[in-house]
């Protein structure tokens, strides 16, 4: 049953990743191109090109505000990880050393042969 439910949520994530590929991609322009941007702007000194880069940086902030599905998209890749990381994970089962018996039996072995 938990393969299952693993298998539905993998094909929802996976469904809505390919869905978001595109904003994702734009994004990922858009934010290099303000990357780039803001090293230029940095790198000015005269006023007028300060100006007209913060004029060409805000049209591509609000071009790349409009790719907002893409952080559905990032989160869809990042479940879709999940699932299949956890898909061949088996519970461990941590045996404690008081409920073995025959650990215990061992160290009662062990306590009486040194009297």
């Amino acid at each position: 049953m938990k393969k299952f439910g693993l298998l539905v949520a993998g094909g929802i994530a996976a469904i809505i990743l390919l869905s978001t590929i595109g904003p994702m991609i734009g994004l990922l322009v858009g934010i290099a191109i303000l990357y780039f941007i803001f090293k230029q702007f940095l790198k000015t000194d005269s006023t007028g090109g300060k100006i007209l880069l913060g004029i060409i940086g805000f049209f591509v902030l609000m071009a790349s505000i409009h790719n907002a599905p893409a952080i559905i998209g990032v989160l869809a890749a990042y479940i879709l990880y999940l699932v299949y990381k956890n898909w061949n994970s088996r519970k461990k089962t941590v045996v404690k050393e008081d409920s073995n018996p025959f650990i215990n039996f061992e160290k009662q072995w062990n306590e009486i042969n040194k009297h």
